[in-house]
């Protein structure tokens, strides 16, 4: 699939010279960038989740102990 974009000269020049710094393609410094800001939103929201259900439980949390003894460590 293709996507295009349009970008001002300015921000081409800078996002050439980003991706000429990082040894990637133009196309790979678009890519990264959509797909960790897409992660970065996804762990926000499973982050908002876990806080939501900590105060649901009246903010009791589990000893680590118990983390461990889970994971057999």
């Amino acid at each position: 699939m293709k996507i295009n974009i349009q970008l001002t000269q300015e921000e081409m020049i800078l996002a050439k010279n980003y991706a000429k710094n990082h040894s990637i393609t133009l196309e790979d410094a678009f890519k990264n960038f959509l797909f960790e800001k897409i992660e970065d939103e996804y762990d926000a929201i499973l982050a908002e989740k876990a806080y939501e259900d900590y105060l649901k439980d009246e903010k009791n949390s589990k000893p680590i102990s118990e983390l461990w003894k889970s994971l057999d460590l």
